[in-house]
């Protein structure tokens, strides 16, 4: 069994959400167990109203072939990807849980090291 990604999230900008979508994504369809760890900035990925869909690179991408943050949040879903918002972190965006899209986990970080344990971790 291959051991796990995280990706620690800590950025709620087009750019760094939408590829850390595409490393979970990527990882879990070679069946690699993945773990997206949203905090701060990054929880706005994780709301069940994400506004990184209407972003204006969205078009861009689509227009290029890329697949965008809506696809790769359903694929991630789909995919298993373990997703947690971190709570100091929503609260420190003044983020309830209720906004939080469905099937994503509220923890802290001991939960997140302790889920990627060996494995590889990234930030963005």
């Amino acid at each position: 069994m291959s051991l796990p990604l995280g990706i620690l999230l800590r950025s709620g900008g087009h750019e760094a959400a939408h590829y850390a979508l595409v490393l979970a994504t990527g990882a879990a369809a070679i069946g690699r167990p993945a773990v997206l760890f949203a905090t701060n900035g990054g929880c706005h990925l994780l709301r069940r109203d994400t506004p990184l869909p209407h972003d204006p690179r969205e078009a861009l991408l689509a227009g290029r072939g890329v697949a965008g943050v809506a696809p790769l949040l359903a694929a991630a879903a789909e995919l298993g990807v373990r997703r947690i918002a971190c709570e100091a972190g929503l609260r420190a965006e003044g983020l309830d849980a209720t906004a939080l899209a469905e099937g994503v986990e509220v923890a802290g970080v001991v939960t997140f090291l302790a889920a990627v344990g060996q494995g590889q971790m990234l930030a963005l």
